[in-house]
C-alpha cells in the first residue's frame, strides 16, 4: 500500500489535492439489498403502498443521492457526472429488494462513493416508503462490484460477480 495521501502534515484528514490527475473516463458499480416479508414485497410489486411507487421514488432518491455525494461525504470532491443508473430486483426467495447502481463521469477521481451513496439512499428510501407497513425490514450487503478509470485501474469484485439487473 502505497503513502496514505488523506492526511497533512499535522496529521489531520484533508480533502486530497487531485488538481495534476489524469481526467479519464471512470465508472463504478455498486449493490446492496433490503429484506422485507412477503406482504411488503407484495404492496411493492402491486404498487399499493400509501406513500406511492415505492421503486420510482427510490429510484429518484438513488440518483439524488449520487448526485449529492459530496455534500454528505466530507473529503469527497465534487464531481461532474455524466450518468446514474439505478436497477432493481424483486427476489420472493429470499424476499429483498436487490438494487444496483453504476455511476460514470469524465474526471480526475473515482465515482465508487458516489454509487455506495446511491445504493444506500435507495434502499433507505425503500425503508421509508414501506416502514408503515414493516418496521424490521434490514438492509444489507452494500458493497463495490466494479470501478474502473483512474490510475489504480480496474477492480472486479471476485466474490459478488456483477449481473445484469431487471426489474
Amino acid at each position: 500500500m502505497g503513502e496514505l495521501t488523506h492526511f497533512n502534515k499535522q496529521g489531520r484528514a484533508r480533502m486530497v489535492d487531485v488538481t495534476e490527475k489524469a481526467v479519464t473516463h471512470r465508472r463504478a458499480v455498486a449493490a446492496g439489498e433490503i429484506h422485507v416479508s412477503p406482504e411488503t414485497m407484495a404492496h411493492i410489486k402491486n404498487g399499493t403502498m400509501k406513500k406511492g411507487d415505492v421503486l420510482a421514488v427510490a429510484q429518484v432518491a438513488g440518483i439524488q443521492a449520487a448526485k449529492h455525494n459530496w455534500e454528505l461525504i466530507p473529503m469527497c470532491h465534487p464531481l461532474p457526472l455524466t450518468g446514474i443508473d439505478i436497477t432493481f430486483r424483486l427476489s420472493d426467495e429470499p424476499c429483498m429488494v436487490e438494487i444496483q447502481a453504476a455511476v460514470t463521469c469524465t474526471g480526475v477521481t473515482g465515482v465508487e462513493m458516489e454509487a455506495l451513496t446511491a445504493v444506500s439512499v435507495a434502499a433507505l428510501t425503500v425503508y421509508d416508503m414501506c416502514k408503515a407497513a414493516q418496521k424490521d425490514m434490514e438492509i444489507t450487503n452494500i458493497r463495490l462490484l466494479e470501478k474502473s478509470g483512474g490510475k489504480s485501474g480496474d477492480y472486479i469484485a471476485t466474490e459478488h460477480p456483477r449481473t445484469e439487473m431487471k426489474e
